[in-house]
């Protein structure tokens, strides 16, 4: 049952935290917990380290049913009929002001990140393997100069619209991006577009080449060595809506009108007006629901000093 306890002006608030919509796009969701919330969080787990969390995967759980219960058990409930809800599907959950002040970059602030994250996706599912870091998430860094053969880390160019998972045979229901620290950052905002939102969507969708087959592979970074097949449109939802699986890098058409109708859907997602920006703080998270949203980032100032350390959990839905 939902025992929020008032609304004013579209904040709906509840115990230990608060949730509105986004100012840019009302179907992101803007979830705020407050600093009591975290603090008590931190006390009840503060005795078993990220290594044990790492080490003992059911304690990842107990992690999630202790924010949950620091909220009255409505988090959980909130977040899986936000990430369920086909018109939002996707939240930005953020510290409230006074939390944030108290961020520090530091070794144990960022550990913290980890296991925060890691209850919040283990409320709406559960994580996969992350080949690219060898564990149930990733860690990475993007910084002014790099060499990486991905534009994953790329700083200076814009990392274009797309769907995750699109090159493993898990099934990725959400994504769970978090900004970890930055120095020296300008722009590189997240960038999002909601399918249904997609002027170009009916063109593409009932495209002869859109439940057909595709190759996707990846590059060495990733330490995936096998490639998968299956069509950009690759399921309905329970409505009959579409769900995708995109992403520009890593398909590798066989025939020229494959590399022309991924060519020509990369260009409309590129131009397309409903794209919007999301600008996420650090100890924030982002969380979508990865086959009605494509997401991307915007291509940063450049800066010698230029850092910024990202985590990713991704992974299925386990109460469906």
């Amino acid at each position: 049952m939902n025992t929020a306890l008032t609304t004013t002006e579209s904040i709906t608030y509840y115990q230990g935290f608060q949730v509105r919509p986004h100012t840019e796009n009302p179907r992101l969701q803007v979830v705020t917990i407050e600093k009591a919330t975290l603090t008590k969080f931190i006390e009840e787990t503060a005795e078993w380290g990220l290594q044990a969390i790492e080490y003992k995967p059911f304690l990842r759980y107990a992690a999630a049913d202790i924010l949950d219960r620091v909220c009255n058990h409505e988090l959980g409930t909130l977040l899986n009929e936000i990430m369920q809800d086909r018109a939002k599907a996707a939240f930005l959950l953020e510290a409230d002001d006074s939390a944030q002040a108290d961020f520090v970059d530091s070794d144990e602030q960022r550990d913290f990140f980890v296991i925060l994250s890691t209850a919040i996706s283990h409320l709406i599912g559960l994580p996969n393997f992350d080949a690219m870091y060898g564990k149930y998430y990733a860690r990475f860094t993007v910084e002014n100069d790099d060499n990486s053969d991905s534009y994953l880390r790329q700083a200076h160019r814009r990392m274009e619209l797309h769907n995750d998972g699109t090159y493993v045979d898990e099934r990725t229901d959400f994504v769970l991006m978090m900004k970890m620290s930055e120095k020296n950052m300008e722009m590189g905002d997240s960038l999002l577009l909601h399918i249904d939102d997609w002027e170009d969507l009916e063109h593409f969708y009932n495209h002869p080449l859109a439940k057909q087959d595709i190759v996707w592979a990846t590059p060495p970074s990733k330490n995936i060595h096998s490639q998968v097949e299956h069509p950009v449109f690759f399921e309905e939802d329970k409505n009959g809506k579409p769900h995708m699986l995109f992403i520009d890098q890593f398909a590798c058409p066989q025939r020229m009108q494959e590399g022309l109708y991924l060519y020509k859907m990369g260009e409309s997602l590129e131009s397309d007006t409903n794209c919007f920006n999301v600008r996420v703080k650090t100890g924030a998270m982002l969380v979508v629901q990865n086959h009605c949203w494509l997401h991307g980032r915007d291509k940063f100032i450049s800066h010698p000093g230029l850092k910024r350390e990202l985590l990713r959990q991704r992974g299925h839905f386990t109460n469906k």
